[in-house]
């Protein structure tokens, strides 16, 4: 095959492995970047901050089984093939998501509504811990020695590209039926949706060549009769196994969930920023961010991938707390401009029972916009006794921020800064796994600890850090204090141990 087609029929692989890749983390995401509206109809009305904490462990258990998809689907992948396997995964994916948009609320169906999400939630994260390795493998078993990094980039980019097309979907259709309608129902559009995107996937994937090289091994007779243990058994085998979890994917995985999933609920729940708002600010971050993948996947062919993602684990390490402390600061409204009011709606009172001797709850909410175009709103709780109309408590909240335009576009920057740090030590991970453990183990080698290191250690970060925050005494920005010590220790690790050789390994 002359140079032309070799290029073109790479591409054709990246094209059809990323796509359905990309829709398998879009499908994976929807549930975390709704977590605020989904736990208000999973749990009771008066569940307050718990129904966030509860829908982000949820969210968190679809990760910690990621792992065990890894086992059964790698498993399956260096038994049967790449191409089937993933293709499987993407089904058991797609119509997990449609159905979580199809279960009744909390109101309906009582506490079977969380129940019922909690299952499909574990099924999806099932699912993804068999796509990710197969579709990494399958395209650097495609790809031309010595630029595998380059090529395998590529599949990087669709973790955070699913992510922007959750988010855009999202924003999309808030803003087409209005706030109130996607709170009550419009949420479960997006889960809905994706029944469409995973057939046209599957389209494309039955069309699909397997791997030359499992084709290779198959036609031998040299297919691994059993891919755990000569994976896990082997001791140099496990020994690389180890290294690869906590030398860099536990690192990896604290910084790609805490600059994109973490800011996101960071800046939305603790800056109370307004929901598009936070959304934008993400968007925009992930927009500018995307292409450094590439940059750095194919720089790791020329320099090695071990010193990209260290580096960029201990920048996250450096840089997270001051960061997150400039984004409580700039959302603090007592530093913005608010003398320069150029309206302040008149406040809409409720006023609602607290129990039958008659004594009620007052809210007050009221919107004050700003001349520079940034708007909050102010929220007062009162408490008061129903007999001489005497107040028991008080409350204000100020919430549902917009944001100056100057800051909100610092806010794109230090978001940008962080995503930028995602594409260091995830743009080279896929190939550096796959050339650390040969072709008839290699889904389920490197499936392993990269589920485990993302699922398991990345995948907790906004439930823990969230959990951390909530606790008293602790800070808002204690938080951090999870995704910097798992980073750092990583760090360590991958500094002493680890290797900056490339393509080893890739052609056994």
């Amino acid at each position: 095959m002359n140079e032309p087609n070799k290029q073109n029929s790479i591409f054709k692989v990246i094209g059809a492995s990323s796509l359905g890749t990309l829709i398998e983390w879009y499908d994976f995401y929807i549930f975390g970047s709704l977590a605020t509206i989904i736990g208000a109809k999973l749990f009771p009305a008066d569940a307050g901050a718990s129904a966030l904490i509860n829908t982000l462990a949820i969210f968190a258990a679809g990760f910690i089984v990621r792992p065990f998809g890894a086992l059964v689907f790698g498993r399956l992948g260096d038994l049967i093939g790449r191409k089937y396997t993933f293709l499987l995964t993407l089904v058991l994916m797609g119509g997990s998501t449609f159905l979580i948009g199809l279960i009744p609320s909390y109101e309906t169906i009582g506490y079977a509504a969380p129940i019922l999400v909690l299952i499909l939630r574990l099924v999806q994260g099932l699912a993804l811990g068999g796509e990710y390795g197969g579709a990494a493998t399958y395209v650097a078993e495609h790809a031309p020695k010595g630029k595998r990094g380059f090529f395998t980039s590529w599949i990087q980019t669709t973790a955070t590209l699913g992510l922007f097309l959750s988010l855009g979907i999202i924003v999309l259709s808030k803003n087409i039926i209005g706030a109130e309608a996607f709170a009550d129902w419009g949420w479960r559009i997006p889960f809905l949706l994706s029944i469409l995107l995973v057939g046209v996937s599957i389209y494309i994937r039955l069309k699909m060549h397997e791997s030359p090289m499992f084709t290779k091994l198959k036609t031998e007779g040299n297919i691994s009769k059993n891919p755990l243990k000569e994976s896990f058994n082997n001791k140099g085998n496990f020994k690389m196994v180890l290294l690869a979890l906590f030398g860099a994917t536990m690192g990896q995985g604290v910084i790609w969930y805490t600059g994109q999933f973490y800011a996101q609920s960071f800046i939305e729940n603790t800056c109370k920023i307004d929901f598009n708002d936070s959304r934008y600010i993400l968007l925009w971050g992930i927009a500018f961010a995307t292409p450094f993948f590439v940059v750095f996947g194919s720089w790791s062919d020329k320099v090695g991938r071990k010193w990209i993602m260290l580096i960029g684990m201990l920048l996250g390490i450096i840089f997270y707390r001051p960061i997150y402390q400039l984004f409580l600061d700039k959302s603090d409204v007592t530093t913005w401009n608010t003398s320069a009011i150029l309206k302040e709606n008149a406040p809409i009172v409720t006023r609602h029972a607290l129990h039958s001797e008659g004594d009620s709850i007052i809210t007050s909410s009221s919107r004050v916009n700003l001349i520079n175009g940034a708007s909050f709103n102010v929220v007062s709780i009162d408490t008061v006794y129903a007999d001489a109309n005497k107040m028991i408590g008080h409350a204000q909240v100020v919430k549902d921020k917009v944001l100056p335009t100057s800051t909100f576009w610092l806010f794109v920057g230090l978001v940008f800064f962080q995503i930028l740090l995602v594409t260091m030590v995830y743009g080279p991970i896929a190939a550096f796994l796959v050339e650390l453990f040969p072709t008839k183990i290699r889904y389920t080698s490197m499936s392993l600890p990269y589920h485990v290191g993302n699922g398991v250690f990345g995948g907790l970060v906004p439930f823990v850090a969230t959990l951390i925050a909530s606790f008293a005494g602790s800070t808002p920005l204690s938080g951090l204090w999870y995704p910097i010590g798992i980073a750092a220790l990583s760090f360590i690790i991958g500094a002493v141990y680890l290797s900056n050789k490339k393509d080893e390994n890739v052609n056994d």
